[in-house]
């Protein structure tokens, strides 16, 4: 019989953009997997990869205890209905209310710290409940991931999280042979910077909308592209008509959301993110991954994948003179010199965060909590 894995997260997008190859593996190793998230764009996609997909309600940007103790009710009854081996709960709420069910229902689980979002990183109510509820649910996951180093030591800091529980995961891993270097010819002498992200200003989308005003008086042939769609629910949210303004004045290009990154990262000359803060940042994997020199900020879930001055530059939090200066800097470089970036860029993510490393670490994980699992079944019986 296969191995059961239920698999959580607070969107089936999120599953497909950055777990699709771990759920191709898992699925190719023999293992039953349901996906458990809100009904999406991309749910069908899981189902067409071999997932069993089963839609759930889940208020994301809420703070209603009322409506997210109604969904962990309803994941009990999912685990209940399902009885897997193993559970992985992705994101805050699942994180916590899923934790909390799979000790009811008496299955395994493992919550993977994604990042610390908006209301966690805030000091303020939300952000001591949140902390409250962490400290209470990883008291019942069995292992506890972290993609980067500092929001591992933030929650050992708070004491949220026992030591022996964690893992490290390098990311969630980029696919290095989807994300390969590509030569793109140019007519012109365009050079084009770009900024992928939602457009939020945590994102620091405002400080690349200020570094880019700054250049575009000093030059001439400098374009700035922003990509990302607009996300009216979060509160970091920015305005469409902002945007709007900021095509209008000829600042930047905004080319709206993309489903395939790759065209966009090619025919750049420079991936921008100067992004307050990240788990471990997907695009800028993605970028270095084909060989783009990077600037980003100095902060967690950046400044693990940019080497400063080797594979491109760390710049100050909200400090979009620093921005501008490091812009600039690589504008002067020669092709030859940005070229030699982006080739240590790319090394450095097939040393560190390929997703095969990712789901090797993954494997490891699974087979060992299922042994576990095989044990004490074994125990009970001989009790």
């Amino acid at each position: 019989m296969h191995k059961k894995i239920v698999m959580v997260c607070n969107t089936s997008w999120g599953m497909v953009k950055f777990r699709q190859g771990l759920i191709s593996k898992l699925l190719s190793d023999g293992f039953h997997l349901t996906i458990l998230a809100p009904k999406d764009s991309l749910s069908r996609e899981l189902e067409t990869m071999g997932c069993e997909f089963v839609p759930i309600q889940m208020d994301n940007k809420g703070t209603s205890l009322g409506r997210d103790l109604k969904m962990m009710r309803e994941l009990y009854r999912h685990y209940c209905r399902i009885a897997p081996n193993l559970i992985i709960h992705y994101t805050i709420k699942p994180n916590i209310y899923g934790t909390i069910a799979a000790k009811m229902a008496g299955i395994p689980s493992i919550a993977v710290i994604t990042g610390l979002g908006y209301t966690f990183i805030n000091h303020n109510i939300a952000s001591y409940a949140a902390k409250r509820l962490y400290r209470l649910s990883l008291r019942f996951a069995d292992r506890v991931c972290f993609i980067n180093e500092d929001d591992k030591n933030t929650f050992l800091r708070e004491n949220l999280v026992a030591k022996e529980k964690i893992e490290m995961l390098p990311g969630e891993g980029v696919n290095t042979e989807k994300f390969a270097p590509v030569a793109v010819k140019r007519e012109d002498n365009r050079f084009v910077f770009v900024l992928i992200a939602r457009l939020l200003w945590d994102k620091g989308v405002g400080e690349y909308v200020e570094a880019a005003r700054v250049l575009k008086k000093r030059y001439q042939n400098v374009e700035f592209d922003l990509v990302g769609f607009l996300d009216a629910k979060n509160p970091q949210a920015i305005d469409e008509a902002e945007v709007e303004n900021w095509v209008e004045e000829g600042i930047v290009n905004y080319r709206g959301p993309v489903q395939d990154v790759r065209p966009v990262i090619a025919a750049s000359d420079c991936v921008v993110l100067p992004s307050y803060r990240e788990g471990i940042s997907m695009v800028l994997m993605e970028s270095a991954s084909m060989q783009k020199p990077i600037i980003a900020t100095n902060v967690p879930g950046c400044r693990d994948i940019v080497s400063h001055t080797e594979t491109g530059f760390l710049v100050p939090l909200k400090d979009a003179k620093a921005l501008a200066r490091a812009m600039e800097k690589i504008l002067h470089m020669s092709d030859a010199e940005r070229m030699e970036m982006g080739h240590c860029a790319r090394e450095h993510i097939l040393r560190e965060f390929d997703e095969k490393i990712v789901i090797r670490r993954y494997k490891m994980m699974i087979s060992s909590l299922l042994l576990d699992e095989g044990a004490q079944f074994r125990l009970k019986k001989k009790r």
